[in-house]
């Protein structure tokens, strides 16, 4: 008898009202014209007005993905991404930045900083709503694993004290 593999299992999302989405962009339409493309997604969404503030943000609610301009006052979008990416505690969070650049130097630079993804201005919802699904997948699965991989490292620990 074959048991459902589980609830991970590609196409399904039960992961989705888990996941915790941090909108961060410093024009107050940009980010409601996001939060009116993601609100059919079952997600807690948090926004940020700056890169100060998103930093500030993440440290409130650990989100699992962020939506990030790169164009903002007080500190860029490569420079929030970049200080996420290099910090352990925050490096796996996923990154999509959202930019009207366009520019080959410009995604370059985004990649270099660490960004998982990037959608240009002006943003298509469709193509944001399935990137953020599979973005926040890649979060869960990665989160999954973390925890498999302890739970084996702890059994074979245990493993080696009684033997």
């Amino acid at each position: 008898m074959n048991q459902p593999v589980s609830s991970t299992s590609p196409g399904t999302d039960t992961f989705l009202p888990q996941s915790t989405v941090l909108i961060v962009d410093d024009n107050p339409q940009n980010v409601e014209l996001l939060q009116a493309f993601l609100e059919s997604l079952p997600v807690k969404l948090v926004t940020a007005i700056d890169g100060i503030d998103a930093l500030d943000k993440v440290a409130a609610h650990n989100p699992d993905l962020i939506l990030l301009d790169v164009m903002m006052p007080r500190m860029s979008g490569f420079q929030v991404c970049r200080r996420l990416k290099n910090d352990p505690a925050t490096r796996d969070i996923q990154i999509l930045m959202v930019t009207a650049l366009n520019e080959l130097g410009d995604i370059e630079q985004a990649s270099e900083c660490g960004t998982d993804d990037f959608v240009s201005k002006p943003v298509n919802k469709f193509e944001l709503l399935t990137r953020v699904r599979s973005l926040l997948r890649v979060r869960h699965l990665k989160s999954e694993l973390e925890r498999a991989l302890t739970y084996l490292n702890e059994i074979e620990q245990d493993g080696e004290t009684i033997g």
